[in-house]
């Protein structure tokens, strides 16, 4: 089980949330509780269709500087 976050603000009284570290993952819900299910489907949509695991496992990271 992962622990990952979940940010998540309020538009025309939905509640509307990403997963921080995993791009791509968002959802909404009218309550916290609805908006935690639907990301954990959302979540598990994005497993399936691509398992962590098919990615290699020496990755490399790097900080970069985008700005205008």
């Amino acid at each position: 089980m992962a622990k990952l976050t979940l940010e998540y603000w309020e538009d025309e009284g939905w509640l509307v949330g990403r997963l921080v570290e995993v791009p791509g993952v968002f959802s909404q819900g009218e309550t916290i509780d609805e908006l935690k299910e639907n990301i954990q489907d959302a979540y598990n949509l994005i497993l399936e269709s691509e398992p962590l695991d098919s990615f290699p496992a020496n990755r490399n990271r790097v900080v970069v500087e985008l700005g205008s």
